[in-house]
């Protein structure tokens, strides 16, 4: 079995038995209890891959805490947007503190900035209301935090910008994210961040050149900064200042980094958790409200179908390519065309296990920033139960033998 740090990768807290796969009744139903942890084969990176999308990213929590109960630790963590948001908590925390973290950050950023919330009963009395309740419950919830803003996250800037007002690219935004710099440095050890024990990287875009960059660790020492630029969602928050350049979201160019884990070189056996937000089925929209939320689904889940299909396709050429050079003859492996065919061809396997978030019927165009309480336990529920019923599928976790050395798997997809 694959070691990282002197500890089998598939080592850690137990899993949850077959009858606990089942989505929990309550947010405390979410405890594991004890079965061996799941042994993986002998891959050699093990990737979570976060991608971006706001108030849903409570889902990828979830996910984390399923591989976390059945002892999967990843030993590469790529996110965008709240995607690397989330990947700060993980990276940046000890690995039997991570879930508590990832609960205290979303139970945080999931109230509002100014005035007190709503006692948990009464919120949650109206989420459990009727379909018709909830769905306005949670639109008020959307607009407190346009309104309000969301604690330790984002607040209003007083006075509002002017449309032709000039200020500094810094503040050239609706919202004031400085909170959430604040919370990044009281919930995330960067120490542990830098130190190597797991391969850390974040996207944004290069606002004056317009170039995707990743920040990784291996090659940068991770701030705060380089989390929240990755997170810098125009024109509602700025651009970041990084080292003296300006960067906003990742995910204005890719929204998911499943691109960068697969073609890293030197190329290595890889099982990745690819975490989407926004799924590309739904609805034919009828009204234009739903019209809105439905070109967010396409736009921001469009990149990574065609990541994927991509990915599968040049591995699948690698693969073929090595098997060819092995009928050649030795004599002419010399041949420059040889040798250029040995750089490009692999034999390395690659799994992708694709976990793709739901909308609920009760969610509208404003599912991204409805930071409500009742619907982030839901989310986070979601993203739970999904990890779980995937790593319970028989054979989903061996390596690929097909002849693209690549697959994929949908708990959605493949069992419906």
């Amino acid at each position: 079995m694959a070691e990282r740090n002197g500890r089998p990768i598939g080592a850690g807290a137990s899993s949850a038995p077959e009858a606990a796969r089942a989505r929990p009744d309550s947010w405390e139903a979410d405890e594991a209890v004890g079965q061996p942890a799941i042994v993986l084969p002998p891959y050699e990176t093990v990737a979570l891959v976060l991608q971006g999308g706001g108030a849903l990213g409570a889902y990828q929590a979830g996910v984390y805490e399923g591989l976390h109960e059945a002892g999967v630790l990843p030993n590469w963590i790529a996110g965008i947007s709240i995607g690397a948001l989330n990947t700060a908590i993980i990276a940046g925390n000890a690995p039997d503190d991570r879930v508590a973290k990832l609960h205290e950050f979303w139970e945080t950023i999931c109230q509002p900035a100014y005035g007190l919330p709503l006692p948990p009963a009464v919120e949650n009395a109206f989420f459990e209301s009727n379909e018709t309740v909830r769905t306005a419950f949670t639109a008020m919830q959307a607009v407190s935090a346009l309104l309000d803003g969301q604690k330790g996250f984002f607040v209003p800037r007083v006075p509002p910008p002017l449309p032709f007002s000039v200020t500094t690219p810094d503040r050239a935004s609706w919202y004031d994210t400085t909170p959430l710099k604040a919370t990044l440095e009281r919930l995330c050890d960067f120490d542990r961040i830098n130190s190597g024990e797991m391969r850390v990287s974040v996207a944004a875009v290069n606002v004056g050149t317009g170039n995707f960059a990743y920040f990784h660790n291996t090659h940068t020492k991770l701030r705060p900064e380089h989390f929240i630029a990755s997170a810098s969602l125009p024109p509602g928050f700025a651009a970041t200042n990084v080292d003296g350049e300006y960067y906003w979201d990742g995910g204005l160019m890719s929204n998911t980094p499943l691109w960068e884990v697969v073609q890293t070189t030197p190329r290595r056996d890889t099982l990745a958790f690819q975490v989407d937000l926004w799924s590309a089925r739904g609805p034919v929209p009828n009204n234009v409200t739903d019209v809105q939320g439905r070109v967010k689904d396409i736009q921001y889940s469009s990149r990574t179908r065609l990541v994927t299909d991509m990915l599968q396709h040049s591995q699948r050429f690698r693969h073929v390519l090595r098997e060819l050079l092995t009928r050649v003859a030795p004599e002419h492996r010399d041949d420059p065309w040889c040798k250029l065919a040995d750089e490009l061809a692999t034999s390395r396997r690659y799994n992708v296990f694709q976990l793709v978030y739901r909308d609920k019927e009760f969610e509208g165009n404003y599912k991204d920033y409805q930071f409500g309480l009742s619907t982030m336990h839901l989310h986070w529920k979601s993203g739970l139960q999904d990890i779980r019923l995937s790593l319970a599928q028989p054979g989903w976790l061996e390596m690929p033998q097909n002849d693209a050395g690549f697959v994929t798997h949908d708990i959605h997809r493949d069992l419906r």
